[in-house]
């Protein structure tokens, strides 16, 4: 095997660079992209051990791409998942097709942000893009992603991926690859990259920006009409119950129109091979078997297969670092199953429940996409509990199998304009222990629209509807189903601006939930090979063991500041490379409306021409009407400063 690097030159003269494994010689073989922002030749360099196993045990050749404006290309990244991008990822697919070592089939895979634009692109349909995997990637880039959830704020991702992306759009070329002019290139792209998280901060609902680059509503733009049957080409869909993209999974599966498989594992937004938590899977044997009948067109009987292997959980107790999780994989032959029944649980008796939204319910829950740590999993639900509204239901005569979306419909009635409401699925084990089974938040100003929000109206009762993120669980039959309902979901969410009670009837009240009945259609157990060991994330970062800092994750009760404070601390540092994240948010206890946020992420590479280093420092907080933010952004050569730049900025909520 060799490994090239090249150039391919856009329309507009922008030069791509790209990393290319592939085998020595006259013989042709399909190519396999991975396109992403991560900077391909040091922050994520330790991926390369995938691509080389793509290529040796595949006999494929694997391209490895920087998009636009980041790692060693020409451009400027103006935001993710541009028009332009798109553009740039059809001329690279064709670029690729017409290469000497090439068949002329192209497939494009990936986890996260290049699973999301091997959907993008398949939308598209190039005509050399034969098929796609999608790991850990969304169909919905308002409702399910990390900037909005049931049209409310995130709040804890703030301090992540929404923040360090500034510190990594300021890094250089690498000099080696890009050559003498990478100081010029690195000044152009520092002066012209502004922070993403500011323009996602303005675009407070539903909109023709955020379904560009939504799978669906991408055919007609209204947000919710279905791009999928734009997708020609074969989809194989890789997604974890700990991951916080799982909505994407069985109603996309649904609805593509053409060969299609899911993969849907217990994993979090990690390697299947190193997630925490397991049981492990060796992914790159699925994704060669894949590639081999869609870009080879070999034989192998995988569309003859039942199309589905889920992995369903069975009662786990909560830690924030479970290492595996109890369950069981299977196959089913379609989505929905033929066996998929609902069950309504209603409250026993009618009254009015009260629900006090209060700063800093939702700790217990951190998180909606775990992942790496201190993006850990769950914890038992009691503390956020104690705070909530509660109705049970006992499990008695035969195990509950939950597998789909619970959805939550009440009527709510509450003298603010703006409110939220919070829904957890639970199972309280007899100890009164208390699992995170599945969650929902909405907005009740998007109770009828994401795209055009409207207050309520104050002391008017209003019927709403909260579909929770999809769920997979079986209660044994000394489990109790909890219904959890709270006036928010902090850190993952921000905090509506109320501090008044939220009043429930409970008499229209009910929760429908997805069960199964009956044995599995097929006995079979899908096998799979066993994990190799090797970790990458669909973050900036991979997942391997590396120095760098101790990693916290910590909740605060500063009781006398009347407030709760979230707290994150990691990193990693080799010969060469280190970055460090560390984030803070806060809740107020008495005003909800009051919260901040603030993140430094440091990241520095060290050549044999320079080191440089950006550090991206963010100051965010909240009142009842706006959001306040500040970013500060160092960027130096050898401990001198190369540029300064610095971002205010006053952003109105809209009825947020």
């Amino acid at each position: 095997m060799i490994e090239d690097k090249a150039w391919i030159v856009m329309d507009d003269g922008v030069r791509l660079a790209v990393s290319l494994y592939r085998h020595d010689g006259d013989q042709r073989n399909p190519v396999i992209l991975e396109a992403l922002p991560y900077r391909k030749d040091d922050a994520t360099l330790s991926y390369r051990a995938e691509y080389v196993r793509l290529a040796e045990e595949g006999n494929y050749n694997v391209a490895r791409l920087d998009v636009r404006g980041t790692g060693s290309s020409e451009g400027v990244a103006e935001d993710e998942y541009t028009e332009r991008e798109q553009l740039d990822l059809e001329a690279v697919i064709g670029w690729l097709a017409c290469q000497p070592y090439s068949t002329g089939a192209v497939g494009m895979y990936g986890t996260s942000y290049s699973g999301f634009n091997s959907l993008q692109l398949a939308v598209r349909r190039p005509a050399a893009l034969k098929a796609i995997i999608a790991i850990y990637a969304t169909d919905d880039r308002f409702t399910d992603d990390v900037h909005f959830s049931g049209g409310a704020l995130r709040a804890i991702d703030l301090v992540d991926y929404c923040h360090y992306m500034t510190a990594f759009n300021a890094l250089p070329p690498v000099p080696e690859i890009f050559g003498d002019s990478w100081r010029d290139e690195w000044r152009r792209r520092v002066d012209g990259t502004e922070p993403w998280l500011l323009r996602w901060l303005e675009e407070q609902v539903d909109s023709p920006y955020w379904r560009n680059g939504s799978v669906r509503g991408a055919a007609s733009g209204d947000g919710r009409s279905d791009g999928y049957e734009r997708i020609e080409c074969p989809t194989m869909i890789v997604a974890g119950w700990a991951d916080g993209y799982r909505n994407n999974s069985f109603r996309t599966f649904e609805r593509l129109q053409c060969e299609k498989a899911l993969l849907f594992g217990p994993w979090s937004h990690m390697s299947t091979a190193t997630s925490l938590p397991g049981p492990h899977i060796d992914l790159v044997p699925e994704m060669i078997t894949w590639w081999d009948r869609w870009l080879r067109g070999t034989q192998n009987g995988i569309d003859k297969q039942p199309p589905i292997r889920v992995f369903q959980k069975y009662a786990t107790r909560p830690e924030p670092d479970l290492t595996m999780h109890n369950g069981g994989w299977r196959y089913e032959p379609t989505w929905p199953p033929e066996r998929l029944t609902y069950h309504d649980l209603r409250p026993d008796g009618a009254g009015i429940g009260i629900v006090q939204p209060r700063g800093g319910v939702g700790t217990n829950a951190w998180i909606s996409c775990a992942g790496a740590l201190p993006w850990g999993q769950p914890l038992d639900q009691r503390a956020d509990d104690a705070f909530s509204l509660c109705l049970d239901w006992p499990v008695e005569r035969v195990p509950v199998e939950v597998l789909g979306h619970a959805v939550f419909s009440t009527r709510v009635r509450c003298a603010s304009p703006v409110a939220q409401l919070s829904a957890k699925l639970e199972s309280v084990f007899p100890d009164g222990t208390s699992a995170l089974v599945s969650r929902g938040l909405l907005n009740l100003a998007h109770r009828e629209s994401m795209e055009h929000p409207k207050p309520l109206t104050p002391n008017e009762w209003t019927d709403i509807e909260i579909e929770l993120e999809v769920g997979s669980w079986v209660y044994p039959t000394d489990h109790t189903i909890r219904l959890a309902i709270a006036g928010g979901d902090w850190p993952n969410n921000w905090m509506a601006p109320n501090t008044l009670p939220i009043e429930v009837d409970l008499e229209h009240t009910s929760l429908r939930i997805p069960v199964l009945v009956g044995d599995a259609p097929i006995a079979d157990v899908p096998l799979f090979s066993d994990a190799h060991g090797y970790g990458r994330s669909g973050k900036s970062h991979p997942d391997d063991d590396h120095d760098g800092p101790p990693t916290v994750w910590s909740i605060e009760h500063d009781v006398l500041g009347r407030l709760i404070r979230a707290t994150t601390h990691s990193g990693l540092t080799t010969d060469d490379y280190s970055e460090e994240y560390h984030g803070e948010v806060t809740a107020s206890i008495v005003d909800p409306a009051v919260g901040t946020a603030t993140a430094t992420t440091r990241v520095s590479i060290r050549w044999s021409e320079a080191t440089v280093s950006t550090e991206a420092r963010l100051r965010f907080r909240s009142d009842a009407e706006n959001y306040f933010v500040e970013i500060d952004l160092d960027v130096d050569e050898d401990c001198e400063p190369f540029a300064r730049r610095t971002w205010n900025r006053v952003i109105p909520r809209n009825l947020q």
